[in-house]
């Protein structure tokens, strides 16, 4: 279920001219951007973006990016792109990075639905003039860079028919392959990365029961080793991706500094989908909600912005 309040009806033009006063005069008049597109959908969003373009000759974007700064102009910007851009920012970002983050990466082959996947994979291509699988190809080495393209490049059945004989077969190659800690076998890569979710889920849970341990603890072998956290964090994407960005979100208030990247990551790209699912989830691990650990990790207007892709607004 999504956090964000939208209202009933709207004007993209009244929007886009209210946007463009909040950023005229001496200083951009924050909360008033955040009123706006912290309070609008993904497609009122767009038709904003388009009439902006349309009455002032300029990118929304672009003019927020140059009135706003730190967290707060980071956040919004991703918010105001379309979903699929979105994600192709996110996993460019993530790629540039002094060391290339994996996790991101493995979100999105993971949580994604095979269409949307499709689609950051255009954007990517569009936005970055090479595709995601060369640039994930040239920034990772060794075995993880093996398991990275093949997740990337998949393209996977979204039915939800299961093969129960598969499944059990898998299980014991998996098992077999963890036993001997033949982590870089190619069957692993193949099961984990053209599978459908539900076989997958079909398979994991075949393996429990037969082996009487979660596949994941079984990766376990050496907690250091990038390859294996890779695959554990993939398995856990696709076995229940909102526990996932729940102990994301608890990974990133809970740094000595706070993760902001992450915690933005997860709050913008779910606040339409299910963060108020995964707010519940964070509650019963932590026994304080992720609007307390906002209040408390950030501050000033990323706070305020944050709180209201949450669902609720700082009177601060």
């Amino acid at each position: 279920m999504a956090t964000i309040i939208v209202p009933k009806d709207f004007s993209p033009v009244e929007d886009a001219e209210y946007i463009k006063k909040a950023c005229l005069g001496w200083g951009t008049d924050e909360k008033a951007i955040i009123s706006i597109l912290g309070h609008r959908n993904s497609f009122q969003r767009k038709l904003i973006r388009l009439a902006y373009e349309e009455i002032y000759q300029e990118d929304l974007i672009i003019q927020l990016q140059s009135e706003l700064s730190g967290d707060f102009e980071r956040a919004i910007s991703l918010w105001t792109l379309e979903a699929a851009d979105r994600d192709a920012v996110l996993t460019n970002e993530a790629l540039q990075k002094t060391t290339p983050d994996y996790r991101v990466i493995i979100e999105v082959s993971c949580v994604k639905s095979p269409e949307e996947l499709l689609a950051l994979k255009r954007a990517y291509r569009f936005r970055y003039k090479h595709s995601l699988e060369e640039d994930v190809a040239s920034h990772f080495s060794g075995d993880i860079r093996k398991v990275l393209v093949a997740l990337v490049s998949a393209y996977r059945y979204d039915g939800h028919e299961i093969d129960e004989k598969v499944a059990h077969l898998e299980a014991d190659v998996l098992h077999d392959d963890i036993y001997t800690k033949a982590f870089n076998h190619d069957e692993l890569i193949r099961i984990l990365s053209t599978r459908t979710k539900s076989q997958l889920m079909a398979t994991f849970n075949y393996y429990k029961d037969k082996y009487g341990t979660s596949i994941t603890k079984g990766l376990l072998s050496d907690p250091t080793d990038q390859y294996l956290a890779a695959f554990r964090m993939a398995i856990r994407c696709i076995r229940d991706p909102k526990k996932y960005f729940a102990k994301v979100l608890r990974n990133a208030v809970n740094k000595e500094d706070t993760d902001e990247d992450a915690l933005s990551r997860v709050i913008v790209t779910r606040a339409e989908r299910d963060l108020q699912e995964i707010k519940e989830l964070y509650f019963k691990r932590n026994s304080n909600s992720l609007e307390a650990a906002v209040e408390s990790e950030t501050s000033g207007d990323y706070k305020a912005f944050l709180l209201v892709l949450l669902g609720e607004e700082n009177n601060n």
